[in-house]
């Protein structure tokens, strides 16, 4: 990787990033159903330091390294969007952090805040390399991240993730706190696994001052069993809350599928991210794009757009911009995931962690 050149495309581009004012602001990405585009969720890579049996089979095999966007490629391909109207950025994987060098990365996209073009640059993480980067992540004007939790009871833990250690993760939020970023912590609800867990994680969560959003098992990518066994419907898991606990619905809406609730005994606040239960892409304003350069405009359709070859043939934008305004024209009005008895398969072949969590 040539740093140089990264940091001197950085300084170019960051001169002509401050000429985008208010005034000049492009005309924002439209979906054909009239949602605007203002949301980029970009995986920097499809590689992992756990397994989540959840996520991932406990033998991956992950993409050739050649495969993957450099990171000079990332940043042009972040900012591009960024030009055409987005106003949010986060990176994912895979564990981004795992990402060689990718702090060069975050460091030079932060210019897009420092400019005024971009309102947040932000990540979610498994946590495990927290500790080394949140100072870091906060210099580059990180406030905010969105760390994947699913119980605090250590064996519990290394069984989920097949060989994680909890004790790095919850170290790496301690120092993410630290630093002044806030947490979220998302957790996936397992049958029969952390269902009886989620009280305790939910009191431990608002008593650091952090949210905790629950999110429902997705039918994505062969792991080699079925999720029938570990799929819990959250309008069951909310019930049961509701017995011991005061949720309030709160008005809240960003664009994004979580729907939130206040906790009187608590003073937090909890979300809902119910895919499988209720289809919440009414309000849809994001994409995601793979660490190959593939466009995915919606989490629950075999969509796909390449925009690493418009990308890597001109040194302009005007390849890659067209290919976009196609992409985000083929838009669907929603995903059409599935789990039960009949349909015990992957509503899409690709796995999260190759699309961007």
């Amino acid at each position: 990787m040539n740093f140089a050149r990264l940091a001197t495309n950085a300084k170019r581009l960051h001169m002509s990033d401050t000429t985008i004012g208010l005034a000049t602001r492009p005309t924002a990405m439209i979906d054909p159903f009239g949602r605007t585009i203002s949301y980029l969720r970009v995986s920097v890579t499809d590689r992992c330091d756990l397994r989540c049996f959840y996520c991932m089979s406990e033998d991956m095999t992950f993409l050739p390294k050649a495969d993957l966007l450099s990171l000079e490629e990332l940043d042009r391909l972040c900012s591009a969007f960024i030009a055409k109207g987005v106003r949010k950025l986060r990176l994912t994987g895979g564990e981004p952090l795992v990402r060689r060098n990718v702090m060069s990365l975050i460091r030079s996209l932060s210019r897009h805040l420092d400019s005024g073009a971009l309102d947040e640059l932000t990540l979610t993480t498994n946590g495990s390399q927290l500790a080394r980067f949140a100072n870091e992540l906060h210099d580059c004007g990180v406030r905010r991240i969105n760390v994947s939790l699913d119980t605090l009871d250590p064996a519990k833990f290394k069984t989920i993730t097949r060989w994680g250690d909890i004790n790095k993760v919850l170290d790496g939020i301690e120092a993410a706190l630290a630093a002044g970023i806030a947490v979220k912590i998302n957790a996936v609800a397992l049958k029969n696994v952390n269902e009886d867990e989620i009280p305790a994680l939910m009191e431990w969560a608002h008593g650091k001052g952090m949210t905790l959003t629950l999110i429902e098992v997705m039918p994505m990518g062969d792991i080699g069993e079925g999720r029938i066994d570990q799929y819990l419907p959250l309008s069951l898991l909310r019930t049961r809350l509701a017995a011991n606990y005061t949720l309030a619905d709160l008005p809240e809406s960003t664009g994004g599928p979580a729907r939130y609730v206040s906790v009187g005994e608590t003073g937090g606040k909890l979300g809902f991210i119910t895919p499988m239960t209720h289809n919440f892409c009414e309000s849809c304003n994001r994409v995601r794009i793979t660490c190959t350069g593939t466009i995915h405009t919606c989490l629950g359709h075999e969509d796909a757009s390449d925009l690493r070859k418009p990308l890597r043939a001109s040194t302009d934008n005007e390849l890659l911009n067209a290919t976009i305004d196609r992409a985000i024209g083929t838009k669907p009005k929603g995903h059409d995931f599935i789990i039960d008895r009949r349909h015990n398969r992957p509503s899409v072949s690709r796995h999260m962690s190759v699309t961007g969590g």
